[in-house]
């Protein structure tokens, strides 16, 4: 049975066991604390070496007092797993690895319980070649109802040995593989801007439109509170399949060339007009549950205002920020990169989101620890120089900062640990499909998914539960034992007790959460970067070479590294309680 909990405005009082339930607050989503949780690598509760939702539900009680508002689960449907989950077999179930349906409505009523809001991912440019959809398209024959839901196409070239078109895929090679027809002969090709396994859908069949908006339903229904929408802007092609004419590099074809937000883009494959009445029709459902449902968009555009159109006020509700996640550090890069993001939120009324490290890019405590601090899909430095304590600091100072700005902000599991990207697996382990596809000259993702460690002082540092013979599927380094939940809550200057604080007061200090109170600059040296969020609440960040004396003040809130009277060293961050004005 579906727990009663699809109306979370129903649940706005305290429970009979003393849980807090989630408050009454349609716009909660406008300035929440969102907690990312890869779900194969956050907690093995059946002991198999995977993550999965018992792991979630026991763990529970730390998301809780970590101070976060809602948790964001990657994908956890029936998948042969080609792409760690991202190639979906079946949309409106729970793969067996992660546990059942029941697992994901007693997780959805238990975190509600303690005030904890749940968003899952959905993946609607593709799904998995084990879909039902593709396997009849497999048997039908071309031109058929079945293989229109799809991108089939006839190859060019005598005998049509070539692909369609010039399309990469994301993961490297090339963007269609040809099918063996029924009858034995080679056929037409299929369209998969990912890995093979990953047919893309095509979003100009009825059908498909008709199937997401009844996915949608379906976990609305069960009392989830928004969606993450996967590779958001790629949905609609453009009908003729043209070629790209200059194709980029593997995930930056995320990239068109900039235009005026009111023209059609000039890639035929990405933030395509066409897409926003997909969305306009997603946001009709989600505006017809209580509660505040919500649209997320995973959206990578250079230009703010195209990305802008998606947050209009009946299409999405928020969208990631990953110019930056992106920018270096660097004070004139950072607010440029600010000042440009809450320009493009203003005109549509959308909150901006802040997020530093993700399931997707190398973790950021070991992009600032490095010379170039910016991160790039298609070139990341795997192996160069790396200054983890120069990046620890770096990453303390910019969690300050980030959570003080204004909107949502996003934590990504581990980030709390200090944890780095694991940049010396084993080729024999390694299972991301950009670096099987890319020959290995694209590391991959593996590295920011390596299994966290809670407690003890080995692997698998209580990932598992104690005397599980199954190995954590990534193998976690002997140097986390220092960095464990467990090392980490005894330790006040830790990174997780930072976290613990800096969500706690974003909590309780009323500047921080409240639009009214729009981020002002405030005049600072070279290097630094100052501002006021309402009368009483300064951050500054210091992110050049030398100590400078803080703004006058009354008391220091919290510093990402302890001060040295009234300054403030080097790749530091402080809040402050400013004097009344």
């Amino acid at each position: 049975m579906v727990p009663n909990v699809s109306d979370p405005s129903s649940i706005g009082t305290v429970a009979q066991d003393g849980t807090a339930h989630l408050a009454g607050i349609a716009q909660w989503w406008r300035d929440a604390a969102i907690y990312q949780v890869y779900l194969r690598s956050f907690a093995d509760g059946d002991g198999d070496g995977i993550g999965d939702l018992r792991g979630v539900r026991d763990r529970l009680d730390y998301l809780a007092d970590l101070g976060i508002d809602a948790i964001w689960l990657t994908p956890w449907y029936p998948s042969p797993m080609a792409d760690a989950g991202y190639d979906i077999a079946d949309y409106r179930d729970i793969d067996p690895v992660f546990g059942s349906l029941a697992d994901a409505d007693a997780l959805i009523a238990e975190a509600h319980q303690r005030g904890i809001r749940i968003i899952i991912d959905v993946v609607p440019n593709h799904c998995s070649d084990r879909h039902p959809w593709f396997q009849a398209a497999l048997a039908a024959a071309p031109r058929s109802p079945e293989r229109s839901r799809f991108w089939f196409r006839p190859g060019r070239g005598p005998g049509g040995d070539l692909p369609p078109n010039n399309w990469v895929s994301h993961f490297g090679g090339p963007a269609w593989t040809r099918v063996t027809e029924p009858d034995g002969r080679p056929g037409q090709w299929y369209l998969h801007l990912f890995a093979p396994q990953q047919p893309d859908f095509n979003w100009a069949n009825a059908q498909v439109r008709e199937e997401f908006l009844s996915v949608l339903r379906f976990w609305l229904d069960r009392g989830v509170d928004g969606v993450r929408i996967d590779s958001a802007a790629i949905l609609v092609k453009d009908p003729f399949l043209a070629d790209v004419e200059h194709e980029l590099p593997p995930q930056n074809v995320h990239a068109p060339a900039q235009q005026s937000p009111d023209t059609e883009p000039l890639h035929p494959y990405t933030d395509r007009d066409g897409i926003h009445e997909i969305y306009r029709e997603w946001r009709r459902v989600a505006d017809s549950y209580p509660g505040g449902r919500v649209l997320i968009g995973e959206i990578w555009l250079p230009d703010p205002r195209r990305f802008a159109l998606y947050l209009r006020p009946n299409e999405m509700h928020s969208a990631f920020n990953f110019e930056f996640l992106r920018c270096a550090w660097d004070a004139v890069a950072l607010r440029r990169t600010i000042d440009d993001t809450l320009a493009a939120h203003a005109p549509v009324g959308a909150p901006a989101s802040w997020v530093l490290s993700n399931h997707d890019v190398t973790r950021h405590v070991t992009r600032y620890g490095r010379a170039d601090t910016t991160f790039d899909f298609a070139e990341r430095h795997h192996g160069d120089p790396l200054d983890l304590e120069l990046g620890t600091r770096r990453a303390r100072a910019a969690a300050l900062l980030t959570l003080a700005l204004p909107g949502s902000v996003y934590v990504y599991q581990g980030e709390e640990l200090g944890l780095w990207e694991v940049e010396d697996l084993p080729d024999a382990v390694r299972q991301d499909p950009m670096w099987h596809r890319t020959g290995g000259a694209d590391p991959g993702r593996d590295g920011c998914r390596v299994p966290l460690p809670w407690s003890g002082t080995s692997a698998p540092f209580g990932f598992s539960p104690a005397g599980a013979a199954a190995r954590p599927w990534l193998p976690q380094p002997a140097t986390w034992s220092d960095y464990t939940v467990e090392a980490q809550s005894e330790d006040p200057t830790s990174m997780l007790e930072l976290y613990r604080a800096a969500l706690r007061l974003r909590r309780d200090q009323p500047a921080l959460r409240s639009e009214r109170e729009p981020l002002r600059w405030i005049a600072a040296e070279p290097g630094v970067l100052a501002f006021r969020r309402g009368d009483e609440f300064a951050c500054v960040i210091n992110l050049s070479d030398a100590p400078v004396e803080l703004p006058e003040n009354d008391s220091v809130l919290l510093s990402s590294d302890p001060l040295h009277g009234e300054l403030l060293a080097p790749d530091t961050a402080v809040w402050l309680r400013l004097r009344g004005r």
